[in-house]
């Protein structure tokens, strides 16, 4: 059963003191509430609650409210349709091309291109439809880097969508690590991994830092990528280190442009050299070499 809408219309002042009663009313039950201005020149404004599910025991205790603010129950009704929301965002995501990536959506099966590496990804809760300019810059940069060194092993840090592994495994065909803090955006890579058909080679893992035993067994890498903030990065240098082979390459982003130089710095101290900075839309793909 889909979700219903009460709702009550009122002045501001009263759609207030009936938010405020409705709040305090349903606070257990975890609904939603909302109360939005629907009328300026007429002061009316409409306070909304959202069940799911039989919403007569909730117009009830609705009405209830109403009656002890002493204000007249009429409650409207109405029953929203039951839509995926975050598939109906994706929907409108079009394509993104960076080298040989092809990144879309289950909508967009019929556009990919013949010598197209093709991605599709239904992110759900986590990051990554390689929409946003550190993804793509990301894929660019391996592109040229695995074109280059042929690594043979990878990591991709803070995964989250998988996009990067995905990308990396079905460019070289190599075996990647694929690890984020967040168990659901772990989950949502290795769905995605399966759906792209490269979960042979794609590991996906919850772990903080480099403390879980999968970086030691499956380490030191020829590749690491790591797409997530600039401030984490400058503190993992050291571990980025330790962790990546003897002149293996290191891909950085997450970063905004005014962040390059601290993030360099802090490499550099880890024992780094910079080989390449790629600009998108206000953000850096850096290329480390150790």
């Amino acid at each position: 059963m889909g979700q219903t809408r009460l709702h009550v219309t009122a002045s501001k002042a009263e759609a207030d003191r009936i938010f405020a009663a409705l709040e305090a009313a349903f606070e257990d039950d975890a609904l939603p509430l909302a109360v939005q201005e629907i009328d300026e020149d007429r002061d009316l404004h409409e306070v909304s609650v959202y069940v799911d599910g039989d919403a007569a025991s909730a117009e009830a205790r609705m009405r209830a409210v109403l009656a002890g603010l002493g204000l007249p129950g009429e409650i409207g009704t109405e029953v929203l349709p039951d839509i995926d929301w975050v598939a109906k965002s994706l929907e409108g995501l079009k394509p993104v091309r960076a080298g040989r990536f092809f990144v879309h959506g289950a909508h967009d099966r019929d556009r990919r291109q013949d010598g197209d590496i093709a991605i599709e990804i239904e992110a759900g809760l986590a990051f990554g439809t390689g929409h946003h300019g550190t993804t793509a810059g990301c894929l660019e940069m391996l592109e040229e880097v695995v074109a280059a060194e042929r690594p043979r092993n990878a990591l991709d840090l803070g995964t989250g969508s998988a996009v990067l592994a995905i990308a990396l495994a079905k460019l070289a065909q190599i075996p990647v690590l694929a690890t984020d803090i967040d168990p659901v955006a772990t989950d949502v890579a290795a769905a995605n991994a399966r759906l792209n058909g490269a979960a042979a080679l794609v590991e996906c893992i919850t772990a903080t830092g480099f403390d879980h035993p999968a970086f030691a067994a499956r380490g030191p890498f020829g590749l690491v990528v790591a797409n997530i903030l600039a401030g984490p990065l400058i503190e993992l240098a050291p571990d980025m280190a330790r962790h990546l082979k003897p002149d293996g390459s290191l891909v950085l982003s997450g970063i905004l442009d005014r962040q390059e130089e601290a993030v360099l710095a802090a490499y550099a101290a880890a024992g780094f050299r910079h080989r390449r900075t790629l600009h998108r839309e206000g953000w850096v793909a850096i290329h480390l070499k150790r």
